[in-house]
Parts: structure tokens; sequence; C-alpha cells
């Protein structure tokens, strides 16, 4: 009981972000579509870069990232054949997206921290590196299939940074070519950056919603997807590779895990609001799920622990 409540503390500031982002488009007229765009042109590929950068690559550790958004792709795919049994295009689209990712950056990191210490949290961010790729890629793709052909959708994926981001800091990192001292800082900054904009544009795009749940088949199918199919994919890699094939150790698991039980992303809403595709009802979803999150992250963590 103790580490929930420690880990309801850390969470604390993740809520009071989001309430500064309402309070920002209410009251300053903020646009959360212009910070959609900086968020995922300049600060996004940024924190991919610094991260890629600053990790101990080896060749399992290089095929994590890729593990992990096999899984979130395989999700996706599934769910969505599901979504467009129950909802309409473009919206049904969304649902690859809110269901096979999560908020791992700007959620997942800090808690993550708590859990697992420096040490862990270095290898959960070169797994996170998955679910950023498959948002910039496979994510991306589908949700703009709801409003767009496939050559438009190829070439919208082809502009985004974020790929080639990854790509230039694994080259980078295995020339054993490190970051120059006088930019750490500036990364930094945008680390931090990508934490506060992340959650303030979810405050920013929930405005006008009338209830967070909005279409509730919507709603009810993004948080089977995500707190239900998720975590059970991600238990039984760690059953299956623990019990046969051992390519792996307990850090990974938890890692993988935690990854599984983190809320909707608010990469989404970003991701959303660029493609002008229901913005409000996937802010909604994002902090219903992220409301529910609070509850359901400490009660799962302190199993994780206990494993």
């Amino acid at each position: 009981m103790s580490a929930a409540l420690i880990l309801l503390y850390k969470l604390l500031p993740l809520y009071i972000t989001v309430g500064l982002g309402w309070l920002a488009g209410r009251y300053l007229q903020a646009s959360g579509s212009h910070i959609a765009g900086i968020m995922l042109y300049i600060v996004t590929p940024s924190v991919i870069f610094a991260g890629v950068m600053a990790a101990p690559l080896s060749l399992s550790v290089i095929m994590l990232p890729f593990l992990v958004f096999a899984f979130c792709t395989m999700l996706a795919l599934v769910h969505l054949v599901v979504a467009r049994r129950w909802l309409k295009d473009p919206v049904a689209n969304l649902i690859p997206l809110s269901v096979g990712t999560g908020n791992t950056g700007y959620f997942g990191i800090p808690v993550a921290l708590l859990l697992f210490g420096e040490q862990g949290l270095s290898i959960y961010i070169v797994c996170m590196l998955g679910t950023t790729l498959f948002e910039n890629s496979v994510g991306f793709y589908l949700a703009a299939r709801g409003r767009f052909g496939v050559r438009d959708c190829l070439l919208k994926v082809a502009r985004l940074p974020a790929i080639y981001a990854f790509a230039l800091a694994v080259a980078l990192n295995l020339s054993e070519i490190g970051m120059p001292e006088v930019l750490v800082p500036l990364f930094d900054n945008l680390r931090g950056a990508y934490s506060i904009l992340g959650m303030m544009i979810i405050g920013m795009s929930i405005l006008s919603m009338r209830g967070l749940a909005g279409d509730l088949r919507f709603t009810a199918l993004a948080f089977f997807g995500k707190f239900i199919s998720w975590p059970l994919l991600a238990l039984a890699f760690w059953w299956v590779d623990s019990r046969f094939f051992q390519l792996y150790e307990l850090p990974v698991y938890r890692a993988v895990f935690l990854i599984s039980i983190t809320p909707i992303a608010a990469n989404t809403v970003v991701i959303a609001t660029l493609l002008n595709t229901s913005p409000r009802q996937v802010a909604g979803a994002t902090l219903l799920s992220t409301l529910v999150a609070l509850i359901y992250i400490p009660f799962m963590a302190s199993w994780i622990l206990s494993s």
C-alpha cells in the first residue's frame, strides 16, 4: 500500500499538467494543433535521438524496439478488424493507434524510474522506442487511412523525422560517436518539454467535449485493447520466453509489461489533431484512460515488483 501511495504521489504532476493545458486552452486560446506539429516534427525525434545515443547498444538490445514494434503492430491490426465492424471510418482507424501504443514517454518514464531505478530505466527506454517507431510508421499510416489514400499516407509517414532520428542515432552509437557535451543541455530541455507539452495537449483538446467517454463503443474497444489485450500479450511473452527460449531476463519482461499497462498515448491526440480526425473523442478517451491508470498502474506495479 505504501508503494502504491508513493507512486500516486509521483504521478500527481502529470494530472496537474493536464489541468494547466485545459486552462491554457480555455483562457489563453492556446492551440493544440500548433503544439501537435512541434511535438511530432521537432520534440519527439529529438527525444528518440538522445535516448538511443545514450543507450548501451548490442544486438539483443537493438532487437528490443523491433520486438515491441511487432507486438504493437499485431495488436493494432487485430483490433482494427474489430473496430471496422463496430465503428465508422475515419474514427475506426484511430483504434489501432489507441490500442497498439501507450503513454510510455511522459507517463511511463517517471513510473519506470520509480519502479526500476536508473539501470532498469535504460532497458525500459530502449523497449519504449518500439512504441514510438510504431506511432510514427504503422500507427500513423493506419490512422491516416481513415481520411487519405495509400499514396498520401505513405508520403506522410515518409515525412516523419522520428524514424530517421532513430536510424541516425543507432549508426552514430555503433560507430562510438558520442553526443557533444555542448548539446547535452539542449536535449535535456527537450526531454522536459516532451513531458510537459505532451500532457498539456490533452487538456487543450477536451475543451468542447460532452463527457469524457464520448462514443462509448470507441472508448470500450480502446480500453479493452489497452488494458486487457496488451497486458495479456506481454504476460504471454514473459511466460513463453522464460520457459522455453530464455533470450531475455526479468528486467526486460518487467519493462515490456509496464509498457503494456500505460494509458492511451497522448501522441494519439497529437496525431488525431494533425489529421483532424475526431481529436475530441480521442482526447476524452485518453484522459479517461489516464484517470483509470491512476489506480490501475499502482495495483499492477505492485504485482510486477513481487514477481
